[in-house]
């Protein structure tokens, strides 16, 4: 019996209302791009043979003098990525014949302590404070000129060549003075001690201790912070009492300095500097990085909010500038065209010396390919987002690259991982892959991986669905069909010049079903190659694709193991052969790279709905498993399903927490104490939580980014931001997840 008409329309009324309620409550955030703090650092380098750097100070101009014990030195030359260097300080000619101990700054000018007096250049030069301390080698200045002056074991102050006070710390000896404004207190910290000498010119001890290093006095007044040479101690100057326990959870506990910039507290200390962040944790500057060594000797306010690090290889300073991601969008845009673009291709930048951007070469790679089309891919997205004709050049140039992977071989429907002029076999990496080209002037690069083939295809549907240039679309179409082609024709083998499949390039069912369950190929295999086989049919719909999409998932199980829960992912069984063994004895990330990459096109062009929904619950299952990782780029992915939980604060902190410096320094964290180490593990996470991408080596997507340390490259390549950081950023831009600039 035939429902009633008015029945049928309330029926959908009702589907429609739920539709629409649903579609509302899973609206998706968007991060409103606003500016933020970019951090970078400017180094200057010194001779380490001729210098004993001690202190580093600038005034209200931005001048910055360094004080030596070979006399005043100023920084040289340095600029972002470009180092500079420490020369003497010869613009004012007449300081040489002064006998400088100490260096400091008093209302924004510098001024100077010699075996005499304490001066300026400032104020006409009027400033000329006498003392009689012969060995003073400390000071500090207080309210109308006054300044407290030491030797270390006497203590004098002083106010136009008048002593207002004499005396001595009776117990102890005197390493650093420092002025409280808002009670006109001096604090004088011993090697033990803690002692004040209040505005009435009284001399009262405060706290005693042991293995002080530095101290400064802090929070307007309301905090003194105090370095040992085993963690940091908080006092309050009110109470004349310690506030808890000494502070040991920092990421080096030997302090050398301590000094409040810009209402945050740093430490110096023998492994690097640390600040002190308002949820109680630290942003860690280790390395060349950030600093010329890692031993600290002093920290100051330098110009425009930046800070100065003084160690004992050089000055480090770092600069806070305000960026939006856009704005950090375009330096990495153009980090990547002016030093790696290789033919075409997406290239490190190799063979430097030192963190010298100039002595570097360009360097091919076993994946080419895939690094290219990952850059290519945020310039796709870039250009669907923005129609920018530049980001449509580049994808241009980097489509050709790709498309003659697939003409420099002679074998049909193959693509090569690489290309480079010949004669030059012996100076490539892996030089017994290169093969000879038709093209006499050129070699190409055989054993192409399962890792190329999915960044083509990803690239490919992208072109073809986002791109409005027609002879580009039609280019990435026709390549699409012609690799796909071949890996059906060759009964879902990649197939070398040698007629043999190649290692990776494996999609059969007897290779993909040949693993145990729990091992993440067999998951992976299957997930890449229906996602390579929609993509292919959805713009060609040739129907042999689709067939045989569907034959590998029903027939040969590739549906189930697509489904298969990433907990179940593990290392194979006791009976399992070798190579199931080595390839599952710790969770891969290069197959993380290789899943996400394929979720584009495992999502974007399904078969049907039903599909459609299944694949989400996949990508799903897989994003859980990554969340502790804070991947900028899988937690974007994610994104592509419409779910409106992906993390994208932890994606929008991976973008801006990335450092603007992608030279690969000699990076290490697993000294520092402010970790949470975890037991060793499948997924190869070293720490409860992951660090700030800062912090930690420069690495591609494909590696872990629980990795603590990276030992003895110093400097030697520079990675590209192509697939890193721009791919992500505008594949967010693209999903409307990251908004344009807010105005």
């Amino acid at each position: 019996m035939r429902k009633p008409f008015y029945l049928s329309l309330l029926l959908l009324c009702a589907a429609l209302i739920f539709y629409s309620c649903s579609k509302s409550s899973m609206k998706q955030p968007v991060h409103e791009d606003k500016p933020f703090l970019q951090d970078y650092s400017i180094k200057y380098y010194s001779d380490t043979t001729k210098l004993n750097l001690l202190a580093a100070y600038s005034d209200r101009n931005g001048v910055i003098q360094i004080l030596s014990k070979e006399g005043l030195q100023h920084p040289h030359d340095g600029q972002f990525l470009y180092h500079g260097s420490i020369e003497a300080d010869n613009s004012y000619r007449f300081m040489k014949s002064k006998k400088i101990s100490a260096t400091g700054v008093y209302d924004k000018q510098l001024v100077y302590l010699s075996d005499s007096v304490v001066f300026s250049n400032a104020w006409a030069g009027t400033l000329f404070s006498k003392h009689t301390l012969p060995g003073a080698k400390l000071f500090a200045g207080g309210k109308d000129f006054t300044f407290l002056v030491s030797d270390g074991k006497l203590l004098q102050l002083i106010k136009d060549s008048k002593n207002l006070y004499s005396g001595a710390l009776p117990d102890d000896e005197t390493i650093s003075i420092r002025y409280q404004e808002n009670t006109g207190d001096f604090w004088i910290l011993g090697k033990k001690t803690l002692y004040v000498l209040s505005s009435g010119n009284v001399l009262t001890k405060a706290f005693d201790g042991a293995n002080f290093t530095s101290f400064d006095v802090v929070s307007n007044g309301k905090k003194i912070v105090i370095g040992t040479t085993d963690g940091f101690i908080e006092f309050d100057p009110v109470a004349k009492k310690q506030v808890g326990t000494i502070n040991k959870k920092l990421p080096a506990t030997n302090i050398t300095f301590v000094q409040e910039v810009n209402r945050k507290v740093w430490f110096g200390s023998d492994q690097g500097a640390f600040a002190l962040r308002a949820d109680n944790k630290f942003d860690y500057y280790y390395g060349e990085r950030w600093l010329p060594g890692n031993k600290v000797i002093h920290i100051s306010e330098g110009p425009e909010n930046s800070v100065l690090v003084l160690t004992t290889a050089g000055l480090g300073q770092i600069a806070f500038k305000e960026m939006t991601l856009q704005d950090k969008a375009v330096y990495y845009e153009e980090q990547v065209r002016l030093r790696h673009i290789r033919n075409g291709f997406n290239a490190s930048l190799d063979g430097m010396e030192k963190g010298n951007l100039s002595t570097g070469y360009m360097s091919d790679s076993d994946n080419d390919g895939l690094w290219t089309t990952m850059y290519l891919g945020g310039e796709i997205f870039r250009y669907a987002a923005t129609k920018d004709s530049v980001a449509l050049q580049n994808c241009r140039e980097s489509l050709d690259a790709i498309e003659r992977l697939y003409t420099v071989n002679p074998v049909p429907g193959f693509p090569a991982r690489s290309f480079e002029r010949s004669g030059h076999k012996e100076s490539l990496s892996d030089s017994d892959r290169w093969q000879p080209s038709p093209e006499k002037e050129w070699t190409w690069k055989s054993t192409t991986s399962s890792d190329e083939i999915i960044g083509h295809v990803f690239a490919f549907g992208a072109i073809a669905e986002l791109i409005d240039d027609e002879p580009m679309k039609k280019k990435a179409i026709m390549l699409l069909d012609t690799v796909m082609s071949h890996i059906v024709k060759n009964d879902m083998y990649l197939v070398d010049f040698d007629g043999k499949p190649t290692m990776w390039g494996k999609w059969n069912p007897k290779y993909v079903n040949s693993f145990p369950t729990n091992v993440g190929d067999r998951k992976l295999n299957s997930s890449n190659i229906v996602s390579m086989l929609q993509t292919a049919y959805h713009f060609t719909k040739k129907e042999k694709y689709k067939a045989k999409a569907f034959e590998l998932m029903n027939k040969y199980g590739y549906y189930e193991n697509m489904m298969r829960p990433m907990s179940e992912i593990g290392k194979a069984p006791a009976n399992a052969d070798e190579h199931a063994k080595h390839m599952s004895d710790g969770w891969n990330h290069s197959d993380d790279e290789m899943y996400f990459i394929g979720y584009w096109g495992l999502y974007r062009y399904p078969f049907n709905d039903t599909l459609k929904t299944a694949y989400k619950k996949q990508i799903l299952d897989h994003w859980q498993v990554e969340r502790p990782e804070k991947e900028g780029a899988w937690n974007i992915f994610t994104a592509l399903t419409g779910t409106d939980e992906f993390d994208l604060k932890e994606a929008v902190w991976y973008l801006q927490e990335y450092p603007l410096d992608m030279i690969n320094w000699s990076i290490k964290n697993s000294h520092r104490k402010d970790i949470d180490l975890i037991e060793p593990n499948f997924r190869k996470q070293t720490t409860k939580e992951v660090l700030p991408p800062d912090e930690r080596p420069v690495k591609r997507h494909n590696s872990n980014t629980f990795d603590l340390d990276r030992d003895g490259v110093g400097g030697t390549s520079e990675e590209s931001a192509g697939d890193i950081w721009l791919l992500p950023y505008w594949m967010g831009r693209y999903l409307g997840v990251i908004s344009a600039p807010a105005k």
